[in-house]
């Protein structure tokens, strides 16, 4: 074809960090702790509602409802209704989406305009500055930093946004702000006067706020997930992602949704039909099924939303005390399953000249998985470029993983180290 055959929407969007790294991990073999997924089945009781589903009669093959199957859109209008403290209209406040990846995708198409601006908060998901680029927006970007000085970081809470500099990021071109609770890939849990400080911007310029929130049953130590949407004033004008994927450790199923108020989902809707327009009727049903178990049981002993981050601690605790051991500095998460640490006073010839102007991460990260065999992730890629250097010093581990794989990969770490 003679003429241009890229959209000029898609011409800044770089290449994806998770297809390069995926492709190397599995090309040498490597013990993956790169990747955000669990290396362990779902619960049972998730699985079993699923397996029932698909042998339950021909209407779990079939389509249903194009915006949420109804018995899930009516538990998570009941669930996180009552966690905001606002009613929630089962079809009218919820969008059920193929995983929260769509739900940030109709939420971007839907609502941002050509010329507007989405501040982001660093560091962010990456897949958020291509998706506000692709729908015709300006990313600005604001990282958190670490407000210790002259001493180690010890926690994401140490982590924290100067809100000078998040105020003067406010335009009369703003129209919306992304964050994310627990952050990926930090681990950081924001405090109810941290979400305070974005709200009274929010509502002082009439702004938007994107809040993602997928890992939110997975805190620890006593930190508290706070929903953007429950503050004074916020529900309105509060978008609230949410995964199945990451709630019921059943990333492949692919279930997201949205909540907010029904006249921001009207137009989150019509990206929705006119793109996947449905979603799998049989998982949507296994996960509706997971939650009214969940809502049951909501606080008890014997509740998922128990059982996983108490399992999860002791991975977190597992995984600190390794990195610790080989000299590193991790960087202890308050919530989510990644922690990120601190790689500066470690220092490895690559040997790969093609990679000589490649962020030290990424040279590091790379030397790890090629060379001793276990993958990881480059924390500057989830930065804008004008920031990425400033925190290129850090790489990212996933340990929702079997204590099998996390022992492997200390093996590792112990080898290399003493031969350092």
């Amino acid at each position: 074809m003679s003429r241009q055959l890229q959209a000029r929407r898609t011409v800044t969007v770089c290449k994806n960090v998770w297809l390069e790294f995926t492709q190397l991990a599995a090309d040498y073999k490597a013990v993956n702790l790169g990747q955000g997924f669990p290396d362990f089945s779902p619960p049972k009781f998730v699985q079993e509602a699923f397996c029932k589903a698909v042998s339950g009669g021909h209407q779990m093959h079939q389509y249903t409802r194009a915006f949420g199957h109804p018995p899930l859109v009516n538990i998570l209008a009941k669930f996180f209704g009552k966690m905001v403290g606002h009613e929630t209209d089962p079809l009218e406040d919820v969008l059920v989406t193929v995983g929260a990846y769509q739900a940030l995708f109709c939420t971007f198409q839907a609502l941002i305009d050509e010329g507007d601006e989405v501040i982001i908060v660093e560091p962010f998901f990456d897949c958020y500055q291509p998706m506000v680029k692709m729908a015709g927006g300006t990313p600005v970007y604001i990282p958190l930093r670490p407000k210790a000085e002259g001493s180690a970081v010890l926690s994401s809470a140490d982590w924290v946004l100067s809100a000078e500099e998040l105020a003067s990021k406010f335009t009369p071109r703003t129209k919306a702000i992304v964050i994310n609770t627990p952050n990926n890939p930090l681990g950081k849990v924001y405090k109810a006067e941290e979400l305070q400080t974005i709200a009274d911007l929010c509502i002082k310029h009439d702004v938007l706020c994107i809040s993602d929130e997928v890992y939110e049953w997975l805190t620890y130590d006593g930190n508290k997930h706070v929903k953007m949407a429950g503050l004074p004033g916020m529900w309105e004008r509060t978008i609230t992602i949410g995964s199945a994927g990451k709630t019921f450790s059943a990333t492949g199923w692919k279930v997201g949704w949205v909540i907010s108020c029904g006249n921001i989902i009207q137009h989150l809707k019509v990206v929705h039909q006119n793109c996947v327009y449905h979603c799998a009727t049989a998982a949507q049903e296994a996960v509706a099924r997971g939650f009214e178990r969940e809502y049951e049981l909501f606080g008890s002993p014997e509740s998922y939303f128990q059982q996983l981050p108490a399992m999860l601690h002791h991975k977190r605790e597992k995984l600190a005390s390794c990195l610790e051991s080989v000299g590193l500095k991790p960087v202890m998460p308050e919530g989510g399953y990644f922690m990120i640490t601190d790689i500066s006073s470690v220092k490895v010839d690559s040997g790969d000249e093609s990679a000589v102007d490649e962020p030290a991460d990424f040279r590091f990260v790379k030397w790890l998985t090629k060379e001793k065999g276990l993958a990881t992730i480059p924390v500057s890629a989830f930065y804008s470029p004008e920031h990425s250097k400033d925190f290129d010093k850090y790489i990212r581990f996933c340990f929702i993983k079997e204590d099998s794989t996390l022992n492997a990969a200390e093996d590792i770490l112990r080898k290399w180290r003493q031969t350092v």
